[in-house]
């Protein structure tokens, strides 16, 4: 498969920047305030979900100044489908959920299917509390549950589709310096 590399730069030129490198950083350290309260006696497990939640992870994971354990997993509803099916693991968490506060960190809720089951996996595996951390939540009605929400959100936005800090088109553009919409999607 041959990717246009023309086409590429040309998304990311021609996009809408939505929330800027600075918009960004600020909502993510209004986040780690807010976790910060509520688990820094806790001892959490910190988990990026793979691959989009990477860069919010590791940008957030530097303004959690207490001890915790980080890790991450990779999961799929999808196999290679445009319908989601049941949770498919990449990567399964390695370490032991018992007992454990667990904070799952992705990029975006979208529809949310994929990320309720995650949080399902870790309950029935015995965590004492999960909760759920997302840099964007894309306002529409397709929620995977009415009125869904994570525990913590950076910054909400229309119901476009986006790229950058994480979130990609067409597997490139994760990278970029802000959060972005492609034109006319």
């Amino acid at each position: 498969m041959s990717i246009d590399l023309d086409h590429i730069r040309q998304i990311f030129e021609e996009a809408d920047c939505l929330f800027t490198r600075e918009q960004v950083n600020v909502a993510i350290e209004g986040m780690a305030a807010e976790i910060s309260a509520k688990l820094s006696d806790k001892n959490p497990l910190v988990f990026a979900v793979m691959n989009g939640g990477l860069v919010f992870c590791g940008k957030l994971l530097t303004h959690l100044h207490f001890p915790l354990e980080s890790s991450y997993m990779h999961a799929t509803r999808y196999r290679n489908t445009t319908c989601g099916g049941e949770l498919d693991w990449k990567v399964p968490p390695a370490q032991e959920l018992k007992g454990r506060h667990v904070l799952i960190t992705d990029d975006i809720l979208d529809e949310g299917h994929t990320l309720a089951a995650i949080v399902e996996y870790c309950r029935a595996a015995g965590a004492a509390e999960v909760l759920t951390a997302v840099l964007v939540d894309k306002k529409h009605d397709r929620k995977a549950q009415p009125g869904q929400k994570c525990d913590f959100t950076g910054l909400e936005c229309e119901d476009r589709y986006i790229f950058g800090y994480g979130m990609d088109y067409q597997g490139y553009w994760r990278n970029a310096p802000g959060i972005y919409a492609v034109k006319g999607l």
